[in-house]
């Protein structure tokens, strides 16, 4: 019987903590920044957390469940 695969874009978009949440990175701070305020750029960078509605989608894309 085959291996069941992970998902190819989900492995590349999030990674679990040391604590089991999942996080991922915000969208949209690739490019066309200049009409983007200092405000919304910072809060960008922070790492987002998957919520608990969506928890369980991602972690059987990851194969984790």
């Amino acid at each position: 019987m085959p291996k069941v695969k992970t998902n190819s874009s989900a492995k590349k978009r999030f990674k679990v903590t040391a604590t089991g949440e999942i996080s991922y990175q915000k969208p949209f701070k690739r490019h066309i920044l200049t009409k983007k305020s200092t405000k919304r750029k910072r809060a960008m960078r922070v790492k987002g957390v998957v919520g608990a509605p969506n928890k369980d989608f991602v972690m059987r894309l990851l194969r984790l469940k």
